[in-house]
């Protein structure tokens, strides 16, 4: 029979053991989904490119969300999707196994509040792809607490803004639960949308009838409180259209146009976003190419590269990992790659901090 003194004594020893951190882990700076072989799996990077952990996913993975404080990441299924991983990066262990209740389907991203306490989740109601965020419980076991309203229509990326206000992407396209054909494309709606941590709508923009198959997809929180978003257009493909777009919360959405030589080089699809410092890149796998613009939106350069994927903020730089499996660095000589993995690099490229 335990006693008093020998519960005492354990609950001490528990006390004392020290939580364990992202060092734990091998200090990785980005996660990045792959496929390797006929396998996927989960990364964790550092500065140089060099894996410093990976756990196998059970699918095709998209993005992740990283913990600030725990070693512990979200590994979410391609949307849509019915699960996402809790995953413990120093152990290489799967700790929880989210499920979205019934109804209801992952879209591929995810973010934690600033104190880690909640993690949001991006999903849509699977028969009409009404936009909801999961509420999850990240300080006790991930039990799920509430859903809110995304505020549109196919939400995909959500982020926390420093403030902690959650910034969405609504990409405004219904899509069949089934196969994820398009239904709706001649009406469809994007917005980017803020909301509180409680769910309360703080504001929303939209792009106007022009630009309405212009769908919203991926974010980047830039320095000083604007947003950077990414696009993929539905409409006409012998139309050029910007795929880049920036938003400070009080003001109308800018739409960032490349040079007309480069008007047609990402084929109307920008895959991931990334702001790092005074230079933000659009990355597009189906046109083999990273575009540069400055941070006011003026068009920089292009920098081709096969199946560009993932793009993240390195500190005095980029970081891009494509669908070769190469991992590169972007700076002011231009891009060099780092590492090679015998593998195809998925999506995104996802920055820990």
């Amino acid at each position: 029979m335990a006693t008093r003194r020998g519960f005492m004594a354990s609950l001490a020893a528990a006390l004392t053991v020290p939580r364990l951190t992202w060092a734990d882990a091998g200090s990785p700076s980005f996660l990045a989904a792959a496929k390797r072989g006929d396998d996927f799996v989960l990364y964790g990077l550092d500065l140089r490119g060099e894996a410093v952990f990976s756990v196998p996913l059970p699918a095709r993975g998209h993005a992740a969300a990283a913990h600030p404080a725990r070693p512990e990441a979200v590994a979410f299924a391609r949307r849509p999707g019915s699960f996402a991983l809790v995953i413990d990066c120093a152990r290489g262990l799967v700790a929880h196994r989210l499920t979205p209740p019934g109804g209801r389907q992952f879209n591929g991203h995810g973010a934690f509040s600033e104190d880690g306490a909640v993690l949001y989740t991006s999903e849509v109601v699977a028969e009409t792809s009404e936009g909801r965020l999961g509420i999850w419980d990240a300080a006790g076991n991930y039990a799920r607490i509430a859903e809110l309203p995304s505020g549109g229509i196919g939400p995909h990326e959500l982020r926390r803004l420093p403030d902690g206000v959650l910034v969405v992407a609504n990409g405004g396209i219904r899509t069949d639960p089934g196969d994820r054909r398009k239904l709706n494309i001649d009406r469809m709606r994007p917005s980017l949308t803020y909301l509180d941590p409680q769910g309360r709508l703080l504001e929303q923009v939209d792009l106007g009838a022009e630009h309405h198959q212009l769908s919203i997809r991926h974010l980047a929180p830039g320095p000083d409180g604007e947003v950077a978003f990414a696009m993929q257009w539905e409409g006409d493909p012998a139309e050029p259209v910007p795929l880049l777009g920036l938003h400070r919360r009080g003001e109308a959405a800018r739409l960032c146009p490349p040079d007309e030589s480069e008007a047609w080089a990402m084929q109307g699809y920008a895959g991931s976003i990334a702001w790092s410092g005074d230079r933000i890149a659009l990355t597009s796998p189906p046109g083999g190419v990273v575009h540069l613009f400055d941070g006011r939106g003026g068009f920089l350069r292009a920098i081709r590269r096969t199946d560009a994927s993932g793009v993240a903020a390195l500190p005095d730089g980029l970081m891009i990992t494509d669908g070769t499996g190469a991992v590169s660095r972007i700076g002011a000589e231009g891009l060099r790659p780092l590492q090679r993995f015998d593998l195809a690099w998925d999506n995104h490229l996802v920055a820990l901090g």
